[in-house]
């Protein structure tokens, strides 16, 4: 189990740091499909890892004055407000709602992004 976890978060920190993406897209299906974790506490793991991984590529990135942190801010602040109603909403749906709802949503995102 540590080694498929390990692996999970090395995935995850590649394509955050690439694409932008980790928590959701990728550690969560990931979690549920190679870790056997309950959506729900994969959702959680993820914000959990998500905050390392985060941390970590905006140092490298800050370094290279790529940060513009004035922005970033005025994404993160509402994030924060968006985070807790999300938790809030998450605790009152089923897994299995959770994780119908998570393919979903990445199904119209592979469809948006491959059609524009």
């Amino acid at each position: 189990m540590t080694a498929r976890l390990a692996l999970i978060g090395l995935v995850a920190g590649v394509f955050s740091t690439l694409f932008g993406v980790g928590g959701g897209i990728i550690v969560v299906p990931l979690l549920v499909g190679l870790a056997a974790f309950p959506t729900h506490t994969a959702a959680a793991t993820s914000l959990g890892a998500i905050l390392l991984t985060a941390t970590a590529g905006v140092v490298l990135y800050a370094a290279r004055g790529e940060v513009r942190p004035w922005y970033a801010a005025l994404v993160g602040i509402p994030a924060v407000a968006g985070a807790l109603l999300g938790t809030h909403l998450q605790q009152r749906v089923s897994g299995s709602a959770l994780t119908l709802g998570l393919a979903g949503l990445l199904l119209v995102i592979g469809v948006w992004l491959v059609a524009g």
